[in-house]
């Protein structure tokens, strides 16, 4: 048996806990935390129902949760840990992602930590610190980039960068576009009840503190991709537009709800990632890929999957390639990611991708930092930043005011 705990019981960990009972049988779901207990509830509730239906009466089998190994409260993800599993799956809020996963690695377990895994500079120091300290204590620590995991996904970019017996299908890449262009997120109307703190934190992909912003919440996917492309090279540095043009309420936080960022490498190629979230505007979510021998056009979610090739002239009748991967893929791909590591666990090979996770997370920190400050920001900036946005510490109590949507030119780069 392997004994999960999950840390974080929203929508994504309930999820994954899912997830992770599917891809293995000897899977158990022993412990579980969060800072809500009705998050807790309803979370337990839906993985239970949904494996009713498979299970019958042996659901208790897979799923063993009692009163006793249920945590709430800002110290339950110590508690799942300490409750004797051996997986934690690391699904709360991103701005405690980084003392999350130093703590499970410290006390052996393997992860599975949910993307982004941090919100600033001190946060992604923090995760590289402890993917280090996991790789030579041999423990898995898995970040949910899952189009990494996508097996139509990896079929492309084997044909993009010429990689598992593939050849370079467009030569020498020179430039990457990624897009996420998309609708707003739900807001959450403050309750008498609730105080400054829960009623950010129930709306948390609002702000920038608790989520980093969108562009490093939700599009660090299509960042993750452009950084695929790009052979996960380091950019030198970024710059970055953005603004707030359509977010009204306070439950809008301080966020911003558009970014465009061009980011520099050495020798002077350039690579650019657009995101939006407004309503009633055109959706899109593709890659781009250019090179010397043509481009591609790369969307895992359309029913021509994932990758259509042409040549210099971009025409139908210079299609190089018109990938037939299957559209069901994108479905696949969050159990994917969790069968490939229970199986490298039992295999004794446990898989490590955080430095590459923390990588893109920081591309995407260090785009928000220079749209925030209307400076271009390089790695080493961004990487040795000084500014920490969690508050510590936390308590249900403490005065939170609403904090400012960023100026360019006026917020100051720390």
């Amino acid at each position: 048996k392997i004994r999960i705990g999950l840390i974080g019981c929203g929508g994504r960990g309930t999820g994954a806990a899912a997830q992770a009972l599917a891809a293995d049988p000897g899977c158990v779901l022993v412990s579980m935390g969060d800072v809500f207990k009705d998050r807790l509830d309803s979370s337990l509730k839906n993985i239970t129902d949904q494996f009713r239906e498979e299970l019958g009466e042996k659901v208790a089998d897979r799923i063993n949760v009692p009163p006793e190994r249920q945590f709430v409260g800002f110290d339950s993800y110590q508690k799942v840990i300490d409750s004797g599993v051996d997986v934690v799956l690391i699904t709360g809020y991103p701005a405690f992602r980084p003392r999350h996963i130093q703590a499970a690695v410290a006390a052996g377990k393997h992860i599975f930590a949910e993307k982004p895994v941090a919100v600033d500079g001190p946060g992604i120091r923090s995760v590289l610190e402890s993917a280090a300290l996991a790789k030579q204590k041999n423990l898995a620590l898995l970040v949910g980039y899952c189009w990494r995991y996508n097996a139509s996904m990896r079929q492309a970019f084997d044909r993009v960068l010429g990689t598992n017996g593939q050849s370079p299908l467009l030569g020498e890449i020179t430039s990457v576009h990624t897009t996420y262009l998309t609708g707003t997120l739900g807001k959450r109307p403050r309750k008498p009840e609730w105080s400054d703190l829960e009623f950010q934190m129930r709306n948390w992909w609002h702000f920038t503190w608790i989520s980093g912003d969108h562009i490093v919440e939700q599009a660090v996917h299509s960042i993750d991709r452009l950084a695929w492309a790009m052979g996960d090279r380091l950019p030198k540095q970024v710059i970055c537009l953005g603004g707030n043009a359509a977010r009204t309420g306070p439950e809008s936080g301080n966020s911003f709800d558009h970014f465009a960022a061009t980011y520099e490498y050495a020798g002077g190629l350039r690579a650019y990632h657009t995101c939006r979230q407004q309503d009633g505007l055109p959706s899109d979510n593709t890659d781009y890929v250019y090179g010397t021998k043509g481009h591609a056009v790369i969307n895992g979610w359309t029913a021509r999957f994932p990758m259509v090739a042409f040549g210099p002239g971009g025409t139908k009748a210079e299609m190089l390639w018109d990938g037939k991967g299957d559209p069901g893929d994108a479905g696949k791909m969050y159990d994917d990611e969790h069968k490939e590591l229970f199986a490298s666990i039992r295999a004794g090979k446990p898989i490590n991708d955080a430095e590459r996770g923390a990588n893109s997370t920081l591309m995407a920190i260090m785009a928000r930092m220079a749209a925030y400050t209307g400076q271009t920001v390089t790695w080493e900036q961004a990487l040795n930043s000084k500014e920490s946005l969690v508050p510590d510490p936390l308590s249900w109590d403490m005065t939170l005011p609403m904090p400012q949507v960023a100026v360019p030119g006026k917020t100051k780069f720390i």
